[in-house]
């Protein structure tokens, strides 16, 4: 029996610029996790998880399901993943045994809040293969593998950041130069000592999720026609991951905390904002708390100085359904 984990994750400076040859910071969130069970088995089976069920106990309950965890579950993320497996093993020479097995998963990271629950389904369900076939893949390539399953098997708009810092843990700062890229095929990837991260939140809605979907318009289509703002914000993020980690090296919170917030005002003039994201963003802010996006929306991450402060981002963030925790990067 092997059993693999992949963790929640939440982007901290440069998102969304990761998709566009940008530069990020982003830490785990180890407080959520996929896990993955993977034993020999006579055929190949992928068991459903209950997302995968098409059972309700009555309209309202598929309404809520729906809503909360969309109309996909995991078993087709997994699938993804084995096909772009065997290719990548086709396309090295590795050849692997004729022995089948039985994968089941289960995940606690909330869905549809931009953490990263899909890819950190497909990067444990990666781990546990790699360990069956006794195969050895580079970290790198590791992300790249499961952000292909996404793109390339599933057609998913997304970038890299999610399934490199689910790759390499703690907290990263990556830099998706584009000549880099084209040239060995990843980033340049950094492990940051997560001891330089303290007093960090991240909220969450516990009530029906708009969906990260909402907020990625055509954004991407804008950026491919070289439309100036577009393509300027891109590069103000980028700007603004590599000044985090100068702070960040430095121990300067206050430039941390101007970075934060900055990070989620371009985006307002860029993407379309939901109400209770923004009131999300707002409330922390009155806090005294920086909050920006930890994705794309449904979950918002920042830095707080007071204990008092937390505990107030517990009660005004409370209040409107919204969870605050504080996340176990190691």
């Amino acid at each position: 029996m092997i059993e693999t984990y992949a963790y929640a994750r939440a982007g901290l400076l440069g998102n969304p610029s990761d998709g566009y040859f940008g530069k990020t910071i982003s830490l785990l969130v180890r407080n959520f996790r996929a896990r993955v069970l993977l034993y020999p088995s006579a055929r190949l089976e992928i068991k459903a998880a209950k997302s995968d069920l098409p059972v309700f106990d009555n309209l309202d309950d598929l309404y809520r399901s729906t809503r909360w965890r969309g109309y996909y579950g995991g078993i087709r993320i997994v699938q993804a993943l084995l096909m772009r497996f065997l290719e990548y093993c086709k396309e090295h020479d590795i050849e692997l045994p004729e022995r089948n097995f039985t994968l089941e998963y289960e995940s606690t990271v909330p869905l549809r809040l931009g953490m990263g629950g899909s890819s950190a389904i497909i990067t444990a369900a990666l781990r546990a293969l790699l360990i069956y076939y006794g195969i050895e893949i580079p970290l790198p390539i590791q992300a790249n593998l499961v952000l292909e399953a996404e793109t390339r098997e599933l057609g998913v708009s997304a970038g890299l950041q999610d399934r490199v810092i689910q790759s390499y843990g703690g907290v990263v700062y990556m830099d998706f130069d584009e000549e880099l890229m084209k040239r060995q095929g990843y980033g340049r990837y950094e492990s940051l000592d997560p001891g330089l991260l303290d007093r960090v939140y991240v909220a969450y809605r516990t009530s029906l999720s708009e969906g990260t979907e909402l907020f990625h318009n055509n954004v991407r289509d804008r950026w491919r026609r070289g439309e100036s703002a577009v393509v300027g914000a891109m590069t103000m993020w980028a700007s603004y991951a590599e000044r985090g980690r100068e702070a960040l090296l430095a121990g300067d919170r206050a430039t941390l905390h101007k970075l934060i917030d900055a990070n989620f005002d371009l985006r307002t003039k860029l993407y379309q904002i939901g109400e209770g994201n923004l009131e999300m963003i707002e409330r922390a802010r009155r806090c005294g708390a920086s909050a920006n996006f930890a994705g794309s929306g449904g979950a918002i991450v920042g830095l707080f100085e007071r204990e008092e402060q937390y505990a107030e981002l517990q009660k005004v963030l409370g209040g409107i359904g919204v969870a605050v925790i504080r996340p176990k990067i190691v």
